[in-house]
């Protein structure tokens, strides 16, 4: 009797979830028990965003509760089912601002908007080939190649789109350079790296310099070249990260912050050392690099953390246990806020399911969850 219901069930379920859509079968949610409960800090939960190979439209959202510990993969399909083609082709970025969850999808140009809490989606906002997004007083700021997915030695110069996040309307727009990855905001100026990955060999090197309030490019400051990752600190120094050219010039990670009579940021800091994505805990910068290098054909990988205060290197390895043998190509990082613990995702062989890692504060893994594929950005959503 027990198998005739649960077969019973098993259907309706399944009619459910295809009654919505004439074409495609709405994949349910898998839930995963973790068991690492924390109901003593600020944080609900976090979202993970796993990108999905390009031309896959294998976008997917992953969301884990500290209250139940359960963790839950391809969150956003069940949620809206009436969505074709669900979240879209290659999510680049994830950010919460307010009640809101914006999800960046590249290749499908547009960033996709959902209610924080209940994952169910509000609207989308339509960028070309749109990259990051970060939030200042009341806007978001996304930034965009432009042009066409497409290497091209004439592709044309980036942009950075302003959108106000009651309407989600785009209200700005300004010029920046090549190819623009992630920005921040210290003091009313927006810092821009921009990259000119499309027109490899003749990259961009510069970080765009916009002044918030008439939203107008400033200054282009030289920095290196193939620039990626712009992230600040708790002292709102810019720590940068240029990919090199994948052969003869390695990757490295620049410095920037304000000098006495200076208005903007200066460059006052080189480290020679590779860096393919950082997070921030107090005074330390955890990071990690994947290298990878033409000639060899093959990935550098290397982990460490940097006191940002002193800018010195204190550690070449903040997993202590030996479990980053377990990590194929490290993709993306994460701080907890409150506890300190870190979160690292492996992207595997970029075509199946990757992997969450989380390592306690000590560099001790806690636990690991398999994933949607090509696991990438993480946002903490708060109580």
């Amino acid at each position: 009797m027990k198998t005739k219901q649960f077969f019973f069930l098993f259907l309706s379920l399944t009619l459910a979830a295809t009654s919505c859509r004439e074409d495609e079968l709405v994949v349910p949610t898998e839930y995963e028990i973790i068991g690492d409960e924390n109901n003593d800090t600020s944080v609900r939960g976090f979202y993970l965003v796993n990108e999905g190979n390009m031309g896959s439209n294998k976008c997917t959202l992953d969301y884990y509760d500290y209250r139940t510990g359960l963790y839950s993969r391809n969150f956003y399909a069940e949620k809206n089912p009436n969505v074709i083609k669900e979240l879209g082709d290659v999510g680049n970025d994830i950010g919460i601002y307010g009640n809101k969850l914006y999800v960046v999808v590249n290749c499908s140009h547009k960033v996709e908007v959902m209610d924080a809490r209940s994952g169910i989606r509000l609207g989308q906002i339509d960028i070309p080939n749109c990259r990051y997004v970060r939030f200042h007083r009341g806007k978001a700021y996304v930034s965009s190649y432009v042009g066409p997915v497409l290497i091209d030695p004439s592709a044309p110069k980036g942009a950075v789109y302003e959108i106000d996040t009651l309407s989600l309307a785009v209200t700005r727009k300004v010029s920046v350079g090549y190819q623009p990855e992630e920005m921040e905001i210290v003091d009313d100026y927006m810092y821009v790296a921009n990259s000119g990955g499309y027109r490899a060999p003749n990259y961009d090197n510069t970080v765009s310099v916009i002044q918030m309030v008439d939203f107008k490019q400033v200054q282009q400051i030289p920095v290196g070249i193939n620039l990626h990752r712009l992230k600040k600190d708790k002292y709102n120094k810019l720590w940068i990260t240029s990919r090199g050219d994948y052969q003869t010039r390695p990757s490295r990670l620049y410095v920037m912050q304000k000098k006495t009579g200076y208005n903007q940021m200066v460059v006052t800091d080189t480290l020679p050392t590779a860096c393919s994505n950082m997070a921030f805990f107090g005074d330390k910068m955890y990071y990690y690099a994947t290298e990878w290098n033409n000639y060899t054909a093959s990935n550098t990988v290397s982990y460490g953390i940097i006191n940002v205060r002193t800018k010195e290197i204190i550690s070449n390895n903040f997993i202590t246990d030996g479990t980053e043998k377990e990590i194929t190509i490290p993709y993306g990082i994460a701080v907890h806020p409150d506890t300190g613990d870190i979160f690292v995702t492996d992207a595997k062989n970029y075509v199946s399911s990757g992997t969450l890692y989380c390592f306690s504060p000590d560099g001790h893994k806690k636990w690991s969850v398999r994933t949607g594929d090509i696991p990438a950005h993480i946002t903490f959503l708060k109580k």
